[in-house]
């Protein structure tokens, strides 16, 4: 400027000596912008700096294309299964009108033949069997099964031999393990040697079944043909033939019982003998065995008469079926915590993450009662208590966990049914009323906010809830419920070390503890909140300071910032003025953090627990 101020100084005046200087001007300030932009283009292929670029959700965009392509795919998925279920119902008609006769036919020879031989062998004509043991099906299989016999002997005769060397060899190493472990005992050693051991997975056996269907059917499948991946004629032919043959069975069934019937009265005639005797003996012995089994006790039904439309209406209208906002699971921010292997190779145990957090619900809660067979199937998680610090989203957890299942939402929180269903009938008919309509329209989620109450030590004088009311018949509830019912309890606590520790776990089978955010989980809920708000990402903002000098913050703390800070107003502002991270020191400076010592209270409750217990044990062994 001061060479431009010169110049102009000895010839002022001068058009051309001001056009240079206006380009002069002009083309510094063009190059800078260029250089610059170039920088941020650098830093964005780079990965140092997202790209806030309106680009990104162009239409020409790789990002803009790959979800256009996932719905064409969704798309195209349910349009293929409309016409393989179409397949299904057309292909078993032609089977059953090209074929149907045919199997009809063979099925009737097959069983008159079987009529025969039987006369022929015993002098009299068989009992068919009845629909419950199969009815001509078992005939065919009792068939099958005597063919095999002798090789099964033979293959027996050699399988026992093999398992004779089997069985000594076991008893053999038995012997030398119980050596080896008196000796270790008896040099002090531990307890167990093997360690922890995996529970069996109920889930092997599908795992082998779908293996064993792969190898038969698509291993040496060849696809190359088959590109849009549409339904295969042949499968569904083989898949609906059997149907076909099973319905076709029933009606034969019917027709040959009738003749066998004929058959019989027609030879009893010529025999001049009544039968029956043999016949009336099995009922007799049938019926006894009905009367002599035990029968189960069934649950009283307070409400036989009445619809389930109207048990749901009343539960709507007490407020104890509740409406909950729709959340996605993913919508709980939080980072996986890579610092986690480093501090367990030091011996320091780390705190789980929000990540963590959010996979153990998924874990507990979605994955088991999203399916009637896994729920089944898996490991039967009845209850789950999560607990944390204030704003550590306790309640949108509960939330997401319904709205991924689409469950039902009961609340059984003290303040809610405070003054609802009173006296002891009054709860027997609410819980009565809650795992009815909970069974009928499953899955559903019942939730109990501050679980702690419920078995706190002392109630305070100026608590009108009566937050023990549940305290006798929750841990009863939960204790029948059975894996059929996709019913999960879920209490909240925002200090749950105010309540019985012992009593506390004996009706809350999993504890999640939420911790506070690390700086990982920070940074990324900075940057998700500040987009989802309005706000623009800008190279003034420096997310990494903003990161560590929050420690010790929730993400509803980090919330609460965000949305005073990004107001209508300031949201308008962001093209001339983009944010800083000094805008968010204040109103983060106006809220209490989450102190060590409130994070350590967590702690030393977590360890009294049945779970905390177990954990401490197991690292305690790992160490030895």
């Amino acid at each position: 400027s001061s060479g431009i101020n010169a110049e102009w100084s000895l010839r002022p005046g001068d058009p051309d000596v001001a056009s240079t200087i206006i380009q002069k001007v002009w083309k510094g300030y063009s190059q800078r912008n260029k250089t610059l932009k170039l920088r941020e283009e650098e830093l964005i292929f780079i990965g140092m700096q997202p790209n806030t670029d309106a680009q990104v959700h162009h239409k020409d965009s790789p990002v803009s294309k790959v979800n256009k392509r996932e719905e064409e795919r969704v798309l195209i998925q349910a349009q293929h299964e409309r016409e393989y279920q179409d397949a299904l119902v057309n292909i078993k008609e032609k089977i059953r009108e090209a074929e149907g006769p045919d199997i009809k036919e063979n099925m009737q020879d097959q069983i008159r033949q079987w009529f025969i031989e039987t006369r022929d062998a015993t002098g009299k004509f068989p009992d068919y069997p009845s629909d419950d043991e199969g009815g001509s099906g078992a005939i065919f299989k009792t068939k099958n099964g005597e063919g095999g016999e002798e090789g099964g002997e033979e293959g027996g005769k050699k399988k026992g031999k093999k398992g004779k060397k089997k069985k000594g060899e076991k008893k053999e190493k038995k012997k030398k393990g119980k050596k080896k472990g008196g000796k270790d005992k008896g040099a002090g050693g531990g307890e167990d040697d093997d360690g922890f051991k995996m529970v069996p997975s109920m889930f092997i056996p599908g795992i082998e079944e779908a293996s064993m269907t792969y190898e038969e059917i698509w291993k040496q499948r060849d696809e190359t043909e088959n590109f849009q991946q549409k339904y295969d004629a042949e499968l569904i032919k083989e898949l609906k033939r059997g149907e076909v043959e099973s319905e076709i069975r029933v009606q034969v069934d019917d027709l040959m019982r009738q003749e066998l019937k004929n058959l019989k009265a027609a030879l009893q005639k010529d025999m001049g003998k009544k039968g029956g005797k043999g016949s009336a003996k099995k009922k007799g012995g049938k019926k006894k065995d009905k009367k002599g089994g035990k029968k189960g006790k069934k649950e009283k039904d307070l409400t036989p008469d009445r619809t389930i439309e109207s048990l749901y209406e009343e539960l709507v209208k007490e407020g104890i079926l509740v409406q909950f906002p729709k959340v996605k699971i993913s919508d709980y921010l939080g980072e996986y915590s890579y610092l986690g292997t480093t501090l367990r190779q030091a011996n320091i145990e780390p705190m789980p993450s929000l990540s963590d957090v959010r996979r153990v619900v998924t874990e507990y809660g979605i994955l088991p009662m999203g399916s009637q067979t896994v729920h089944e199937t898996a490991p039967h998680v009845k209850s789950i208590m999560i607990a944390g610090p204030h704003g550590t989203g306790k309640r949108m957890l509960v939330n997401a966990l319904c709205s991924e299942l689409g469950a039902n939402l009961m609340d059984l929180s003290a303040e809610n049914i405070c003054g609802k269903y009173p006296g002891k009938a009054g709860l027997t008919m609410l819980l009565h009323l809650v795992m009815k309509v909970g069974k009928l329209l499953q899955p559903t989620v019942v939730y109990i906010g501050n679980a702690e109450k419920t078995f706190v030590k002392k109630v305070a004088k100026n608590d009108v809830t009566d937050p023990k009311r549940l305290k006798k018949e929750l841990p009863k509830i939960i204790k029948k419920m059975t894996p059929e019912d996709r019913i999960v309890f879920v209490g909240t606590s925002l200090t749950p070390w105010d309540a019985d520790v012992k009593s506390l776990c004996q009706c809350y089978q999993k504890i999640v503890l939420i911790p506070r955010p690390d700086y990982a989980s920070r940074y990324l809920l900075f940057k998700e909140l500040i987009t989802r708000h309005g706000g623009r990402l800008a190279p003034t903002l420096d997310l990494s300071s903003l990161a560590k000098i929050s420690d010790g913050y929730t993400p509803g703390h980090v919330l609460t910032a965000v949305k005073h800070v990004l107001t209508e107003r300031r949201i308008q502002q962001l093209q001339r003025k983009p944010l800083t991270a000094a805008e968010f020191v204040t109103p983060l400076a106006r809220i209490d953090p989450i102190y060590k010592e409130e994070e350590e209270q967590f702690k030393a409750f977590y360890d009294k627990t049945t779970m905390g217990k177990k954990r401490a044990q197991l690292l305690k062994g790992e160490e030895e």
